[in-house]
């Protein structure tokens, strides 16, 4: 079976909500159509930046099918997949089916805190349960434990179908460690838009971006040119998205990336609490970035 090709610009989806609250289908059909056109190499649906927290279990199942359909097979689709009991996200990668989705993403168990043993065995029995790939996801921030890079390596080297880490610890020395040291068939991709251009210099293969959302002509082309090797180029277009990177996150995501689109005319500025819209002061910074991009504003 030939291996899941992760290179390039894979796109964290969000959920658009209506102004009622309920999960806007329309919109989510626009932003897909838009993605597919733009040059987004795989999607990744029911992330954190799809505010899964957030959604019914139904309402779930609804997207999945929605996206699936939608999709038909023209780029790979990965299943956001994960927890903080190891028995729930088994059973939960049990239920992925492969004609569906080519691989999952599982984030580090949360707010209990595991050792890095704790950690590995956690993996191990998703990798051993999972019908598909499995992508590790390090997000420390989020999550308050970090997946070592030793520990990494360890699965990626015990587990075949552990193919792949999305690395957010914003750890330069970490994720070069695991970049100059993984198996050959392991890759290592960005979990952090503003940090994708170097991260790639290093070795990485690409990034899971949010930005990538509002703009994915822009930034495949900036994953497309540094994977190129033509480092001059992407630096440009990394630096021209410099001050939308911090904007992005500065109130939280997917508040950022929704305040953009809201304002490209993809999307309602809604989000399900605990998450807000952002502030107004962030919304007329991101503006004022926009239209200095010349982007139109809706």
């Amino acid at each position: 079976m030939a291996r899941l090709d992760l290179k390039g610009l894979g796109i964290a989806l969000i959920t658009p909500f209506k102004q009622d609250g309920s999960v806007d289908f329309e919109a989510l059909g626009r932003l897909l159509d838009y993605q597919l056109r733009n040059g987004a190499d795989y999607l990744v649906v029911l992330g954190t930046t799809g505010e899964t927290p957030t959604l019914t279990e139904d309402e779930k199942t609804e997207i999945k099918k929605f996206i699936v359909e939608k999709v038909n097979h023209k780029v790979p689709l990965i299943l956001g997949c994960g927890g903080n009991c190891t028995a729930s996200v088994i059973e939960q990668a049990k239920r992925v089916n492969p004609d569906e989705f080519d691989a999952i993403l599982s984030v580090a168990p949360f707010y209990n805190k595991p050792s890095q043993e704790g950690l590995y065995q956690h993996y191990k029995a998703i990798a051993e349960a999972s019908p598909v790939p499995v992508v590790l996801y390090n997000v420390p921030g989020r999550t308050g434990v970090n997946i070592a890079a030793s520990t990494t390596l360890r699965l990626a080297r015990d587990f075949e179908n552990i193919i792949a880490v999305k690395e957010a610890s914003g750890n330069m020395s970490q994720i070069d460690e695991i970049i100059e040291n993984k198996p050959k068939d392991f890759v290592v991709i960005s979990g952090d838009d503003g940090i994708t251009f170097p991260l790639i210099t290093l070795g990485a293969v690409g990034v899971i971006s949010v930005i990538g959302n509002a703009f994915p002509a822009e930034f495949s082309k900036m994953v497309r040119l540094a994977l190129n090797g033509d480092y001059e180029s992407a630096r440009k277009i990394h630096r021209q998205f410099s001050e939308l990177f911090s904007l992005l996150f500065v109130d939280g995501n997917p508040a950022g990336v929704k305040s953009m689109l809201s304002m490209m005319g993809f999307v309602e500025n809604r989000l399900r609490l605990p998450l807000v819209p952002t502030t107004l002061t962030t919304y007329d910074k991101i503006k004022d970035v926009l239209e200095k991009l010349n982007i139109k504003i809706g």
